[in-house]
């Protein structure tokens, strides 16, 4: 196979890139493919195996970033550190991106690249054939010139000194996207669940100025409904993160025993 960018071409990168606003379905309790068959059904862009606040493991992730790319949903990673071994681990496994927790600096967004991006940009290990492009056949250096630019590095920003340095962080090569985590950063100001509060609208706008500053795109994570996701997205936020498998499936699970025993009560 002479061109291997049909096998790789990022989805969500190019969805985003239109201006298109992507959806991400949160894969947190889930450990079979039938997660990725729902997403796909659902009509997700992307799926996100949380292994921070999960106890996925690194072969469970894989098998549902396989299927994902066989789906054509795109699959993302969320690891639980910053060690290069986690990410080494989770691209090998079949991501076509890594979301980082947690990130407060611009040193620490230049570490997570490095170990995302093959040299000469960063310093990741080459396994060989690359899951993510289906094992084909690829020359080694055309191989790495093609995952460096589709695999995503997608720093998380959660606290107040994260929000201080997001032009810095945003402004690191190889950064694709700033994406918050609201709820942390809300307990973080002290202001866990207010939503309301300006403090929330003033982070984002924060971040939404750097992300437009250094072209990088602008992600919303916390955040499921209201009236603040049409001022985020007036703000140029373009990827939304939607609840986790758990929320929706408990969600129904309540609607359910409700209406039944509305009938049979």
């Amino acid at each position: 196979m002479s061109d291997p960018k049909p096998l790789i071409e990022n989805a969500l990168l190019k969805k985003l890139a239109a201006g298109q606003t992507a959806l991400c379905l949160t894969i947190r309790i889930s450990r079979t493919l039938h997660a990725v068959a729902i997403a796909r059904a659902a009509g997700f862009d992307a799926l996100y195996v949380d292994m921070e606040h999960s106890s996925t493991s690194f072969e469970d992730a894989s098998q549902m970033c396989l299927a994902a790319c066989l789906a054509g949903v795109v699959p993302l990673v969320r690891i639980p550190s910053h060690e290069a071994y986690d990410i080494n681990r989770a691209l090998d496994g079949g991501a076509a991106g890594i979301i980082i927790p947690h990130v407060d600096t611009a040193d620490e967004a230049r570490a997570c690249v490095a170990a995302c991006k093959f040299p000469p940009i960063g310093k990741r290990s080459v396994a060989g054939s690359a899951a993510v492009i289906g094992y084909a056949s690829v020359p080694a250096a055309e191989m790495s010139r093609v995952l460096n630019a589709n695999i995503m590095v997608i720093p998380m920003l959660e606290t107040p000194t994260a929000i201080r340095n997001a032009e810095e962080i945003a402004a690191v090569d190889g950064i694709d996207m700033l994406l918050i985590g609201t709820n942390d950063l809300m307990s973080e100001m002290g202001i866990p669940g207010k939503l309301d509060d300006p403090k929330v609208r003033g982070a984002y706008a924060t971040v939404a100025a750097a992300c437009k500053k250094h072209r990088r795109y602008l992600g919303i994570g916390g955040i499921k409904g209201g009236k603040i996701l049409e001022d985020l997205r007036a703000m140029g936020a373009q990827f939304l993160l939607a609840r986790a498998d758990e929320a929706m499936l408990l969600d129904a699970a309540r609607e359910e025993t409700k209406t039944l025993r509305g009938i049979f009560s």
